[in-house]
């Protein structure tokens, strides 16, 4: 069978948990539980105390998007296009007191004004910080004048076949209603249409329905490990979640590339996605502020200002909370020595990028020049006369190398119709007014012992983006 007409089926059977109608959203206020009487251990199940400790950071995500009800896209109709609003709602999980919610993308697309009804039943409204559209996650920020509870997180790598969970959303606008299943399989991969693909989920058995998007899957602890997203239509028990370290790891992602357009600090690191992982040092720019108060690769961050840092997204999230000029203090181990020390961020400028975040930002890749001996064997086993290029070391998620199936191993040789044989002349091409001015790019790059080419979509220059405040 063709792969065409594989996704093709697939989108017939499956159905993103979010909801879009034509008529009001339904509300149903939860009711006050003031039991008399002591309540029994038996009553009590793990269930129960799941749902409770979980419950507040669940919001009910709702809103209005315009939709095109086009006339001529009808058989035998005619006339004018038409347009009409539709009321959507899904569901959203708080991960930062500050208001930072985590949700599908396709629950928040295209709405024009995103209103977030929080466990309390205070609705407020949201923006839109970061999106990424291939892996269907959105990050929004709720307007909130109090620190808001947070999820407590598990992680999705112990997780067990057989394995009970809880799924809690606003099915059909009944908020927070909550259902139990058990974990039916483990790294799934669904295709949606013939752009996109859920890769490696969660396949459960809970009850999951249409306004569930984006809500939590917990296990028996109460702990987040995955991202409700989608049901198999005409079947029972079938269902889908994003599992929580992904989701983890492409939101820091989405996070570390809001910051990077706005803040400098000369600070790059490296940590996990789960509590505990830690986040360490791993480069320093030169005469940066992090240069300036003596950071050094190899330094482990324990605390940002009153936050513990924990893994990579407690980093990331500190980040977000200031704004250029902060100061931004931070506890340090460096071997059996800790020390404190705060370092004054600044606003991002062309100027205060080094070629490797240009490359990072722009492009997605981390690279590093090819030795010249190793230039000379590839030329002899290729019969080509390549005077050199750049190692492909890592690919950012969602960037425009990873689009183009650029992959680490992978020999850049040329961009633009101009030649990467060093750090120098990746700069150069970067900085060129063709590419800031862009966004399309031919490149060339070798892969096991062919030349292969394509073109990137960039992304804007740094010193063009939209800063996010």
């Amino acid at each position: 069978m063709p792969a065409t007409t594989q996704v093709s089926r697939a989108v017939t059977y499956l159905v993103l948990l979010s909801v879009f109608t034509g008529v009001g959203i339904w509300t149903v206020p939860t009711a006050a539980q003031s039991p008399k009487g002591r309540i029994s251990e038996a009553r009590e199940t793990a269930t129960v105390r799941a749902i409770r400790r979980a419950s507040p950071a669940v919001v009910n995500i709702h809103g209005q998007k315009t939709v095109r009800a086009t006339a001529s896209g009808m058989a035998g109709a005619d006339g004018p296009d038409s347009f009409r609003q539709v009321n959507g709602m899904g569901t959203g999980v708080v991960i930062d007191p500050s208001g930072y919610v985590i949700t599908n993308y396709h629950v928040v697309e295209d709405v024009d004004n995103i209103q977030v009804t929080l466990h309390n039943g205070e609705t407020t409204t949201a923006e839109l910080v970061a999106s990424r559209v291939r892996n269907d996650l959105a990050l929004i920020k709720v307007k909130s004048d109090r620190p808001l509870p947070t999820i407590p997180r598990g992680t999705s790598s112990d997780l067990m076949a057989g394995e009970s969970v809880i799924a809690i959303g606003n099915a059909f606008g009944y908020v927070h209603t909550s259902t139990q299943g058990i974990i039916s399989a483990l790294h799934r991969d669904v295709p949606v249409n013939e752009t996109q693909e859920y890769v490696d989920l969660i396949q459960i058995s809970a009850g999951i329905n249409p306004g569930n998007s984006g809500g939590p899957l917990l296990n028996i602890e109460g702990e987040m490990i995955g991202v409700n997203v989608a049901v198999r239509v005409g079947a029972q028990q079938i269902a889908f979640a994003i599992p929580i370290d992904q989701v983890v790891e492409i939101v820091t992602e989405m996070i570390d590339q809001q910051n990077d357009s706005r803040l400098a600090t000369g600070l790059r690191t490296s940590g996990g996605p789960r509590e505990g992982d830690g986040v360490t040092v791993s480069d320093v720019s030169a005469s940066s502020p992090a240069a300036r108060e003596g950071l050094k690769p190899g330094d482990r961050v324990v605390r940002v200002g009153s936050q513990q840092v924990d893994n990579k997204l407690d980093f990331s999230l500190a980040l977000m909370r200031l704004n250029p000029g902060d100061a931004m203090e931070l506890s340090i181990e460096r071997g059996s020595e800790r020390f404190d020390l705060a370092l004054t961020t600044e606003t991002r400028t062309p100027d205060s990028y080094t070629v490797k975040e240009l490359a990072w930002s722009i492009i997605g890749v981390q690279a590093k020049p090819v030795p010249d001996s190793t230039m000379r064997r590839l030329n002899s086993r290729m019969r080509t006369r390549y005077r050199g290029g750049l190692y492909v070391t890592a690919v950012k998620g969602g960037s425009a190398a990873e689009r183009q199936g650029i992959i680490a191993g992978d020999v850049l040789l040329g961009i633009h119709g101009w030649q990467t044989s060093s750090m120098k002349d990746l700069a150069g091409i970067l900085e060129h007014p063709d590419i800031k001015e862009g966004p399309k790019a031919k490149f060339y790059l070798v892969r096991r012992e062919q030349t292969l080419f394509g073109h990137m979509e960039l992304a804007a220059h740094p010193s063009s983006v939209t800063k996010h405040r």
